[in-house]
């Protein structure tokens, strides 16, 4: 059976939390987005599990002062499982300044979602750099 609408709009909202927690330095809320085993690959490296996540999350705020757009996103699903894709600009925040200053990466999202019981979570996401 293909994703509901209430599924497509559970999974958008699963996208905006992610952005929201990432940009805010909420490692907790952001690993959240992801299943308990879930794994995250990006060009700084692979992170699993929840303690990682978090710790990942946590740290990248402090790192970088940034904000997630996505736009363009396809997710093609069964209901249980879910496919999604979506491009990224990661736009540099100026100190003091908004809007953001500059786009720092685009880049393209690879995901697999899984329904859990909690809603619809990450099980894998990958970064993928745009040529």
């Amino acid at each position: 059976m293909p994703l509901s609408v209430e599924d497509h709009i559970a999974i958008q909202g699963l996208y905006a939390r992610y952005n929201h927690a990432i940009d805010s330095g909420n490692g907790p809320a952001w690993a959240n987005c992801f299943t308990p085993d879930g794994t995250f690959t990006s060009a700084t490296g692979t992170f699993t599990g929840r303690e990682q996540l978090e710790s990942f999350g946590n740290a990248f705020a402090t790192r970088m002062k940034a904000r997630h757009w996505t736009n363009n996103l396809v997710i093609e699903g069964d209901g249980a499982t879910a496919k999604g894709t979506c491009y990224l600009m990661l736009l540099r925040l100026a100190p003091g300044e908004q809007p953001p200053a500059n786009i720092l990466v685009t880049a393209i999202y690879r995901d697999e979602l899984a329904h859990t019981a909690e809603g619809w979570k990450f099980t894998s996401r990958t970064v993928v750099g745009d040529a």
